[in-house]
């Protein structure tokens, strides 16, 4: 993939560092072209396509980041990509996609609604479905996020990373912990929809519903193939809850001048209120996963941090 994605930057935080009691670094993934670390997957996908699945097109379900990052390596590949996206989709998601060339259709009130859709359109169009995270390729596509943070910021102690179905955490993990495998990883998780932390108490995938601001991780049944991953290679999972979020949406536009998601926000909610343990003096990274929210959105956290 590495013609068409560019590495994002891995920068030193002082201001953050001071505030969590360790040396913490931000992988920006919220500076990718779309906005979010799923341009990797998506283009990983999509350049291992036969000659007839480039013929029949891709179809995707998405909330939106993903929606983005395939349509744009279907667009850059000369592809049709028809994406299936929740009616609660962020309208910056839905506006980003359609930019990117891809046929839009919106169905339903929640991810799991616009999957079950993108599967009826599939066996009627004969496309090739490319899935948000629980594919190897997009995995895999995910976790050169991981290779880079190893030559960027090397001898890193803790990796801090977001998980929705666990794509990038699964592919970030796989590599860390073959290159490293004395680094920590830590999953974050909305408490409002926890579904990874409790498949892996259960030691089985099992459904978890709700709803939260941090869209990007609002993944009501984790992976079939991220899951086991997960299982092996993350050390730990973490939780935060909206108000922590909404405070870490804040305090990166102020401390660091960077605009993130809920989701691209989880792991530093979840630094800056003591949920990962044992870090003090210790180099840790961090993913800021994507970067693309609603700007009306924006204005009522602001408006909340500021009160």
């Amino acid at each position: 993939i590495g013609k068409h994605i560019s590495p994002s930057p891995c920068v030193h935080s002082a201001d953050l560092s001071e505030l969590a009691g360790c040396e913490l670094y931000m992988k920006m993934e919220n500076l990718q072209r779309t906005g979010a670390y799923k341009d990797r997957g998506a283009m990983n996908a999509v350049l291992s396509l036969g000659p007839e699945q480039r013929k029949a097109g891709v179809v995707a379900a998405s909330a939106g980041n993903h929606a983005q990052g395939l349509a744009l390596a279907a667009q850059k590949n000369g592809i049709h990509a028809t994406i299936v996206m929740p009616e609660t989709a962020p309208l910056a998601k839905i506006k980003g996609t359609a930019r990117y060339g891809a046929e839009i259709v919106l169905h339903g009130s929640g991810y799991d609604d616009a999957f079950a859709r993108a599967t009826e359109l599939q066996k009627e169009k004969g496309y090739t479905f490319v899935h948000a995270f629980d594919d190897p390729k997009v995995i895999a596509g995910a976790g050169t996020v991981g290779l880079e943070m190893l030559e960027q910021a090397p001898g890193l102690d803790v990796y801090v990373v977001p998980i929705g179905g666990g794509g990038i955490i699964a592919g970030l993990s796989l590599a860390v912990k073959t290159l490293n495998p004395k680094a920590r990883v830590v999953g974050v998780q909305s408490e409002a929809i926890a579904s990874m932390k409790a498949s892996v108490k259960a030691g089985k995938i099992v459904t978890v519903k709700g709803s939260t601001i941090a869209d990007g991780i609002a993944v009501a049944t984790p992976g079939s193939h991220t899951f086991p991953i997960i299982q092996e290679h993350v050390d730990e999972i973490v939780t935060v809850n909206e108000d922590e979020i909404a405070q870490a949406i804040l305090t990166l536009i102020e401390s660091e001048k960077t605009v993130t998601e809920g989701s691209g926000a989880a792991g530093v909610a979840a630094i800056l209120n003591g949920k990962v343990k044992k870090i003090a003096g210790k180099k840790v990274g961090v993913v800021l996963t994507g970067g693309n929210i609603d700007t009306t959105f924006l204005a009522k956290v602001l408006q909340r941090g500021l009160a």
